[in-house]
C-alpha cells in the first residue's frame, strides 16, 4: 500500500535511491559478520543505515521546510555515524576492501545527494 496522494513520491528522489541501497548493501556486508556482533557493531550498523532513507522519505513526506530540513539533518547524523562504523568495522577485518570501497563510495554519494537536498531548502 502506498501512501502517497500523486505521482510524486519520496521513492522518485535519487538520494533517496542510493540510500537504500546503502542500507541494502550494509544488511549484505553485516550477514558475514562475527555471531558476537550480532547485538553490537551488526545492530548498530543496520539502525544508522536504514536511519537515512528513513528520514529521508520521512522529511520529504511534511509540509514545511523547516521540517523538511530536520529530518534531511537527521539522515545526515546517521549517515556519519554510519560511517564511522564502516572504517572500525574495516579496521576490525570485517569488511573486505572491496566491500569497503563500495561502502564508502555510496556513502559519499549520499552524502553530496543529501548536502545538495539540504541546500535547495529555504534558509
Amino acid at each position: 500500500m502506498r501512501l502517497e496522494t500523486s505521482r510524486h513520491s519520496y521513492r522518485d528522489l535519487i538520494v533517496w535511491q542510493r540510500a537504500d541501497e546503502l542500507a541494502f548493501q550494509v544488511y549484505l556486508v553485516t550477514k558475514d559478520f562475527p555471531k558476537s556482533e550480532t547485538f553490537g557493531l551488526v545492530s548498530q550498523m543496520r539502525r544508522a543505515a536504514v536511519s537515512v532513507p528513513a528520514n529521508i522519505a520521512e522529511g520529504y513526506a511534511r509540509f514545511s521546510e523547516r521540517e523538511k530540513k530536520q529530518f534531511y539533518n537527521v539522515a545526515r547524523g546517521s549517515l556519519t555515524e554510519l560511517d564511522y562504523y564502516i572504517g572500525f568495522s574495516f579496521r576490525l577485518g570485517y569488511l573486505l576492501k572491496e566491500a569497503h570501497l563500495k561502502a564508502v563510495n555510496l556513502e559519499n554519494e549520499v552524502s553530496r545527494l543529501l548536502n545538495g537536498l539540504i541546500n535547495s531548502l529555504k534558509r
